[in-house]
Order: structure tokens, then C-alpha cells, then sequence
């Protein structure tokens, strides 16, 4: 049963994710406005909190942070379930290598009764061993599940669009 809301959830942010692109290519002017700007920020505080600990490398922050049913989706590598292949993989590919900056105003935020929130936002990330080369904008995907007065990160989805 778990599995298969798993992939409801998931093909659910697919289907999301693919009708605000074609909107967007559509010629329609979009604009995002949240329905909270209390939740909205609450989101975008959780978002700083977590990059904070992934750009200085509180490995036990974002241990916290990660749900143990954690599932992380990425276009290049595919599905990691382990948080603790996660973590192992973060500190050894991103801790002093890598720095994640948020695309200012590209956050989106969609609240998910009785469970938590969903985050669409654009970031790039800033490789310091080949400092000339910014990246372009990826997109990517985080459900937030708020859980006894806590907020972790349940699902990722990791897009990296044409770098």
C-alpha cells in the first residue's frame, strides 16, 4: 500500500510540474501568489533552514530534516532511498565542493492538507573547484511533511534542465 501511494504522490507532482510548464510555454503570463503567505513563508524558512545545513555541512541537521522514508528522485542518478546513502553521498560529493543558490522569487508553495507541502523552486549551485562556471538554473521538487510539530523532507525530486 505504501508503495503505491508513493507513486500517486509522485506521478501527482508530475502532473503538476508538467501542467505549470505547458501553462508557462503557453504564451500566458503567469504569476505565482500563495494562498497563505504565512504557510508560504513557513516553507520558505524550512527551505533556508535545510541549505543552510547543506551548504555548511550539518550533516546532523540534515539528518534531521530528511525523513527515514526519505526518497529522492534525480534525473541523473536515479532513486536513493537510503537516508543513509544519501548522507554518506552529500558529504562526500557536496561538502566543501559545492554551494546551492536559491533562484530569488522562484519558490512556490502548495499546502497539502493533513500532511504538509509541496516546494517548486528554481537553485543553481556553485561548483569552487571550477569557480568561472555558474551553473544554469535546475528545477526542483520537495514534499514537506509536518509530523508532531516538525517539518521533514519526505520527497525530492531533482531535475537538472540540460546542464
Amino acid at each position: 500500500m505504501k508503495k503505491i501511494t508513493s507513486l500517486t504522490l509522485l506521478a501527482l507532482l508530475i502532473s503538476l510540474f508538467t501542467s505549470l510548464t505547458a501553462f508557462a510555454q503557453s504564451g500566458d503570463t503567469y504569476v505565482y501568489k500563495p494562498k497563505s503567505q504565512e504557510f508560504y513563508n513557513t516553507i520558505v524558512h524550512m527551505d533556508s533552514v535545510y541549505f543552510n545545513a547543506y551548504n555548511s555541512c550539518d550533516m546532523d541537521k540534515q539528518a534531521a530534516i530528511y525523513a527515514d522514508s526519505i526518497e529522492f528522485y534525480h534525473d541523473g542518478g536515479g532513486l536513493e532511498t537510503s537516508k543513509k546513502a544519501l548522507l554518506s553521498a552529500i558529504k562526500a560529493n557536496i561538502c566543501g565542493k559545492v554551494t546551492r543558490v536559491l533562484v530569488k522569487g522562484s519558490i512556490e508553495v502548495y499546502e497539502i492538507p493533513n500532511f504538509g507541502a509541496v516546494e517548486i523552486a528554481l537553485h543553481r549551485f556553485i561548483n569552487h573547484a571550477e569557480h568561472d562556471a555558474l551553473s544554469k538554473p535546475d528545477r526542483f521538487i520537495i514534499v514537506w511533511r509536518h509530523k508532531n510539530n516538525q517539518w521533514q523532507i519526505t520527497r525530492v525530486i531533482s531535475l537538472h534542465m540540460g546542464n
